[in-house]
């Protein structure tokens, strides 16, 4: 177990640049995240921490040794892939002990690690088995299970669930949580699904463009965004986002969309917000800040056309469109609202986001 430390690491294949200099200390322990959309440099950055890239520029320290030039096989970490790489000829136990087999451990030390590992992952009864005897969620044990028995510094996971359904991934996420909470091994784990991001992680890294937009906890990613993209891309649905401006009102201030909404800033945003009366602004709202009215929860209602809903059983998506923009809200089922008619939302003002829209900054 060890803490990673990546300094002003670059990437670049030719003249592209993949990572463009990024910064980030990983505490020994921790689960860390890497999240994105394709293309960001997420899994070309896990890469060289496994020592699969050459790093261009930077530096990348394992328990505070730097490792940029030291091979793969002898960084002391085991990776996780996508497409679980298990030898089809092979037995599970086969599979998992292949990589102490290579190392010529003693067989006695072998089995033990090997059953220990299969006890933690709930497959003890499949060491027998061969890969093909196997459902999708099992092959994915047996990967972590080969992983967990060279007990390493570092885990790495790259994408490791993108190839189950969602139930299974579902499964899966708790049951990669367990493991971490039972060996407490610094991990690493590349995915561009937020769910996965927010569920697993104890930090999130969200990468745009090669590089970091942001690093927090969930709960912080999710109620302080620090750009535009980071509000974007987590939560889900997607935050809505709709062109504003700050104005002055009775020695408060307002967020206008247009004419057809105005919503009071809070007190404790008032400073932080003037300064920027009468710019181009973003509004950002969550979906499930724009729900029915509630005696709970204050807010600014407003009665809006309803394009089409998505009835989900315990809440209902309801789609409707403002100032040229499509919105979405979270209401209770029990309102039932339908396609064409009129229905009544109400967006929660403490629960607004600014952005700055020429630098996509949170103000």
């Amino acid at each position: 177990m060890a803490d990673v430390t990546l300094t002003n690491l670059h990437k670049r294949f030719d003249r592209t640049e993949a990572v463009s200099g990024i910064d980030l200390e990983i505490k020994n322990n921790e689960f860390v995240v890497l999240v994105g959309p394709s293309g960001c440099g997420k899994s070309t950055t896990l890469r060289m921490i496994a020592g699969l890239e050459e790093v261009t520029e930077g530096e990348i320290l394992i328990g505070g040794e730097l490792v940029n030039d030291v091979p793969p096989k002898d960084r002391d970490i085991a990776m996780v892939f996508q497409n679980y790489a298990l030898y089809p000829h092979m037995t599970v136990f086969q599979n998992m002990s292949f990589g102490l087999r290579l190392r010529k451990y003693p067989k006695d030390d072998i089995k033990k690690r090997v059953e220990e590992a299969a006890e933690v992952l709930g497959i003890t009864e499949l060491l027998n088995r061969r890969p093909k005897q196997l459902s999708g969620g099992q092959r994915q044990r047996v990967a972590m299970g080969r992983a967990i028995v060279r007990n390493p510094r570092v885990f790495l996971f790259d994408e490791p669930l993108s190839n189950l359904d969602a139930k299974l991934r579902g499964q899966m996420r708790i049951e990669i949580k367990r493991v971490h909470q039972h060996l407490k091994t610094t991990t690493v784990y590349v995915t561009h699904d937020q769910v996965e991001a927010m569920t697993l992680a104890d930090r999130v890294v969200v990468m745009n463009a090669g590089l970091i937009d942001q690093v927090g906890t969930p709960g912080e990613l999710y109620h302080s965004p620090r750009t535009r993209f980071v509000a974007g891309f987590i939560g889900s649905p997607a935050m809505n986002f709709l062109d504003c401006e700050l104005s002055e009102l009775d020695g408060g201030l307002v967020v206008k969309v247009g004419s057809e909404l105005s919503l009071p800033v809070s007190s404790g945003r008032l400073e932080r917000y003037r300064p920027y009366v009468g710019k181009p602004l973003t509004l950002g709202i969550r979906p499930e800040h724009v729900t029915e009215e509630r005696v709970d929860r204050d807010g600014v209602s407003l009665s809006v056309d309803v394009d089409f809903v998505e009835p989900l059983g315990m809440e209902t998506m309801v789609y409707f469109s403002l100032a040229g923009e499509a919105l979405c809200g979270r209401v209770a089922p029990e309102l039932n609202p339908q396609p064409g008619q009129s229905a009544k939302v109400c967006f929660d003002t403490e629960q607004i986001h600014i952005f700055d829209r020429s630098t996509d900054l949170a103000l």
